[in-house]
């Protein structure tokens, strides 16, 4: 005999599943279009028959069967509850991302569902009307890579438990991937490893891996470096490669635009501006638009921004020479330093999102993105420096009205403000290397005198 709490969990989980069954699918195929070859997801396997990156492509035909009010009422109805993987941002779109993986064997920790913060003062201040920043930052391990790894996590999960010989998930990292691989692969029992290019990652970066089991190793050479080293040894041991390379991870990471879209009642933002480093957002983001566009969800494409530091800024001046002039380079050091990256492995990913939606590409000098990211906290938030890049280049933007100030604009902040403190704090401090410190907020370290406070704030304060 059933009791009644089961009845009432049978009810809630009807509620989220789709009436007519499950027979979607999903595949790897070739990102180039000269190459044929196709595998499933189950095997082990980053790069086409001719040495291209693969993409993850979905039954459009089957998805289509509902129609998008369907598909919005069911993504409506899932977010934020509590149903066993469907209040997770990106297993309430779970057909849409890895259909085929039982319930079972995801690993999440509900991450998405991050706040659509209205930017109103900051706005004012750029003369915008509708200025919004995704807080993808505030997330399980504090930042946007979250959302690909339950994904990607999840999917070897599935691989074990179907008796695959992976050992352990591997990653090189410049601080943010390192530390959501190690929180997930935690929470399923999956041995992690992460290479770090050392002292060039944040203490509060570093700490993460560690804490959650990892085994690190800290390398004398920089990401691209650490990149070329997990990928020669993924080929000989059973470690799977969790980079971005791999395109399990962008599916989890395109439901960030699914949820832009959502959270404006499903209606499409004129401009969307992210920070780009390795370049696999950019392209995630744009097939979370387009696949909503193809399903009939929404009737048209966001111009997608990438910014990039000036230090580390391949795609910037690919973009400046109209494409034809592609060359990796030394990045020098960026104090966002997650996106400090000369050589980005989804290069060719950025460039074709970018093309598709007549998208720009910006730049960020150190001293520009510190002071982006200081005036922006000080109308309520608290960006982190790659944040800054993004938010220094929606300045150029509208300085020189490419964005006008009635457009929907959404920047994407992809980590919280917390993991770089030291960052911040030098700067208020004015101890910068090259950087005024326009913003500045600087500590009145006096007496503990009542008549030296009150002169103080007199001098700050209209009392």
């Amino acid at each position: 005999m059933a009791l009644a709490s089961d009845l009432v969990v049978d009810d809630r989980y009807r509620g989220m599943i789709l009436d007519q069954g499950n027979d979607f699918s999903a595949k790897y195929v070739a990102f180039d279009e000269d190459d044929d070859s196709e595998y499933g997801l189950n095997e082990v396997v980053y790069r086409g028959k001719k040495g291209g990156l693969l993409d993850v492509e979905h039954d459009m035909e089957k998805l289509g069967r509902f129609s998008p009010q369907q598909w919005k009422d069911l993504f409506d109805r899932r977010t934020g509850r509590t149903v066993w993987p469907y209040g997770s941002g990106v297993w309430s779109k779970k057909e849409w991302v890895l259909p085929n993986i039982p319930d079972d064997d995801v690993v999440s920790m509900f991450e998405g569902n991050s706040n659509l913060f209205w930017a109103e003062r900051f706005g004012r201040e750029l003369r915008m009307t509708d200025l919004w920043v995704k807080q993808c930052g505030n997330s399980h391990t504090g930042s946007f890579k979250d959302l690909g790894m339950t994904a990607l996590v999840s999917q070897v999960n599935h691989m074990r438990k179907n008796g695959s010989p992976i050992r352990a998930v591997g990653c090189a990292s410049t601080g943010d991937t390192s530390a959501a691989l190690a929180a997930y692969c935690a929470a399923a029992g999956i041995p992690s490893i992460v290479f770090l290019p050392a002292d060039k990652i944040s203490l509060a970066q570093l700490v993460q891996p560690i804490a959650n089991g990892s085994i690190v190793f800290s390398l004398d050479t920089d990401f691209d470096g650490c990149m070329k080293l997990i990928q020669s040894i993924v080929h000989e041991y059973p470690i799977y490669l969790a980079n971005s390379m791999n395109s399990l991870r962008l599916e989890g990471q395109k439901t960030v635009s699914i949820e832009i879209a959502q959270q404006f009642d499903w209606v499409v933002p004129d401009w969307v501006i992210v920070p780009g480093g390795n370049l696999g957002n950019v392209y995630a983001f744009y097939k979370g638009f387009k696949m909503m566009m193809d399903l009939g969800l929404t009737d048209r494409m966001p111009r997608l921004v990438v910014a990039q530091a000036a230090n580390a800024n391949p795609l910037y001046l690919a973009y400046k020479n109209g494409w034809s002039n592609y060359s990796p380079l030394v990045a020098k050091k960026t104090l966002a330093s997650a996106i400090q990256i000369g050589d980005p492995v989804s290069i060719h990913r950025a460039i074709r999102a970018l093309e598709a939606c007549n998208g720009v590409v910006e730049e960020a000098t150190e001293e520009e993105l510190m002071d982006a990211s200081a005036r922006a906290d000080r109308t309520g938030m608290f960006n982190c420096p790659h944040t800054g890049v993004a938010l220094a280049a929606l300045i150029k933007l509208r300085e020189s009205n490419v964005i006008g100030s009635n457009d929907r604009t959404v920047v994407v902040s992809t980590a919280h403000g917390l993991k770089f403190t030291d960052s911040k704090v030098l700067y208020h401090e004015r101890k910068l290397h090259n950087c005024s410190s326009k913003f500045a907020n600087e500590v009145i370290r006096i007496p503990a005198d009542a008549e030296r406070i009150i002169d103080a704030l007199e001098k700050r304060v209209n009392i």
